[in-house]
């Protein structure tokens, strides 16, 4: 997660609601055949955030065998659209069903297994895409998705009427930036990356809680296949959301694990070969030839 935006990636641009979406893709290992490749994950990053932070994600994916693309969502990274913002409600999952559509129509990509892998912000878009059923995948990653947030009572008051009247005001998105990670060099290059902000817009801090319980209430009836991985001490979703998604959801499609002492970006802890070795067993466990 910690390379440089851009570094060791190959950037394309597809039509999105706001404008263009940036995409990115990750090459395979040197000495892995294309014909080899187990599936493609496409990754889907959080709030203020950008793809180019998950590098050593897509270090760890193509070693075990994937093809790996992310892109940019709408207002955030090199894409287009306001800052923290949304078109309308639905566009991020319009978007994200763009890239799944021209990840199909790749020639070296075609036929393979498709991945979701979301974060937090990322992960309620994968869920809803996926309990929307707006695209067939093979298998679905949530990160400590945004399945419960933790608004206070001014802000409750604010969303009960300003999404409505303005719904593209945006605000600094109130996110501490101390509980990223528990790894202070996490903390210390997100503050100085220049493609992440801090704008939410009141129609998306909408979206998000209006969803986020709409996915909890869709568990019972989920049907793809999902690895659920979550932090014990998360101060920027609730965690008792995820832990409540995975009682409800059936246990033979849905396999959850908390990390207890972790933080928010359970890819960037100081202890993240847990979460990597978590995420490969499961993975190869699907999708391994």
């Amino acid at each position: 997660m910690m390379s440089p935006p851009g570094q060791g990636l190959g950037m394309s641009v597809l039509p999105g609601e706001a404008g263009q979406l940036a995409v990115f893709d990750w090459p395979l290992p040197a000495d892995r055949p294309l014909g080899a490749v187990l599936g493609t994950v496409l990754m889907v990053h959080g709030l203020g955030e950008h793809a180019g932070r998950y590098g050593e994600v897509a270090e760890q994916l193509g070693q075990w065998g994937f093809a790996v693309r992310a892109y940019d969502q709408q207002g955030h990274g090199r894409s287009q659209g306001a800052r923290g913002d949304m078109l309308r409600p639905g566009s991020l999952q319009a978007d994200l069903c763009r890239v799944i559509d021209d990840t199909r129509q790749q020639a070296s990509l075609a036929g393979v297994p498709l991945i979701l892998l979301g974060h937090s912000l990322g992960g309620l878009v994968v869920a809803r895409t996926v309990a929307e059923r707006l695209r067939p995948v093979e298998a679905a990653v949530l990160s400590s998705p945004a399945l419960g947030a933790f608004p206070n009572l001014v802000e409750k008051m604010l969303l009960a009427t300003l999404p409505r009247v303005a719904p593209h005001l945006r605000v600094d998105n109130g996110l501490k930036t101390d509980f990223l990670s528990r790894d202070p060099d996490v903390v210390k290059a997100y503050t100085a990356d220049t493609l992440v902000h801090r704008r939410i817009s009141m129609g998306l801090a909408a979206w998000i809680l209006e969803n986020g319980k709409k996915t909890l209430g869709d568990a019972a009836q989920w049907q793809v296949p999902t690895l659920l991985l979550y932090a014990g001490q998360d101060k920027l979703v609730n965690a008792q959301a995820s832990a409540d998604f995975a009682s409800a959801a059936p246990q033979t499609v849905v396999q959850a694990q908390c990390f207890e002492a972790m933080y928010h970006e359970v890819f960037n802890d100081l202890y993240r070969a847990q979460v990597f070795s978590a995420l490969k067993r499961w993975l190869l466990a699907r999708f391994s030839v």
